[in-house]
């Protein structure tokens, strides 16, 4: 049994599906858990509140981490570790290996510009140093030999069916609209995409593979350095017209009306510098080529 707890957000759907290459045996946990497979096990939780966890994890090989909560520090910071506690307690019971979805948000800001698995974990934000704790949780259980997991870390989302996507959310819909595509700070600068297609492809492959335990791994993105003007010029049916960059206090003005936006003045050291995602470990140990941006954006 193989068991995705997040099961419909936008990973987890996805993965579902990609998992079928390994086993026939997937459990899909969330609120309201929709088959993916034929033989796919639903099982309804609330994973803001761990304690389903155990029963959640019993009978599984592997667990996938891979929920997505409320963009909202003070909701991070009540659902997160208590959550994080309870899966590795679980897994470590049940002799499951951990799988856990992360994101960047540990890394050292001086770290952007070229981020690897090697990247010094120093958060210069308050979403971030809950996203170090759960790391730290989840190696510490590792360090003492009381689990088998890996860390899968993403760049920024954009892919198909996904209304996460900030790329999405301010350039392809603007386009779609007629609109100008808009960004933060400074559309000039490098930002690194990962292709949710990839991402999970790459966290089955992973979660499959019994030598990637007990490390870290960048899912593949395209290792080209593009500005997210050079990307909007890729867009079907973009005219050239450039792209609005939104200044920081537009964007806290925009903060008091957008609930989103209000989460992002802290986060903006992501956007006023080159953001470039290395994933040559995972393309090199697996000879796997990421989708072009070209490619993937055609799949929008």
């Amino acid at each position: 049994m193989q068991t995705i707890l997040g099961a419909n957000g936008t990973i987890g759907s996805i993965l579902a599906k990609e998992l079928s290459v390994y086993t026939d045996k997937v459990r899909l946990v969330s609120r309201n858990p929709k088959k993916v497979n034929a033989t796919d096990e639903l099982m309804p939780m609330d994973l803001s509140n761990p304690e389903g966890i155990d029963k959640a994890v019993e009978g599984s090989e592997v667990v996938y981490l891979v929920v997505g909560f409320e963009y909202k520090l003070k909701v991070w910071k009540r659902v997160w570790p208590p959550l994080v506690s309870a899966v590795v307690e679980a897994c470590s019971k049940h002799k499951a290996k951990l799988v856990f979805f992360d994101n960047v948000y540990a890394y050292d800001i001086n770290s952007i510009g070229h981020m690897t698995e090697d990247s010094l974990l120093n958060p210069s934000s308050k979403k971030g140093l809950v996203r170090l704790e759960l790391v730290n949780k989840i190696m510490e259980a590792v360090k003492a030999g009381k689990l088998n997991a890996l860390i899968a870390r993403a760049a920024d989302f954009y892919g198909p069916d996904n209304d996460k996507s900030m790329f999405i959310e301010m350039v392809v819909k603007n386009i779609n609209k007629g609109k100008k595509p808009m960004w933060l700070i400074d559309a000039n600068k490098i930002h690194s995409f990962t292709y949710t297609p990839d991402a999970a492809k790459a966290t089955a492959l992973l979660g499959n593979t019994p030598d990637a335990f007990n490390q870290v791994w960048h899912l593949p993105t395209d290792p080209r350095k593009l500005s997210v003007m050079e990307l909007t010029g890729i867009c079907s049916g973009y005219k050239k017209g450039g792209v609005f960059s939104l200044p920081l206090w537009f964007i806290k003005i925009l903060g008091l009306f957008i609930p989103v936006m209000k989460e992002m003045p802290e986060m903006i050291y992501q956007f006023d510098r080159d953001y470039f995602f290395d994933s040559s470990k995972f393309n090199n140990r697996f000879n796997f080529k990421p989708t072009s941006y070209e490619d993937g954006l055609a799949s929008l």
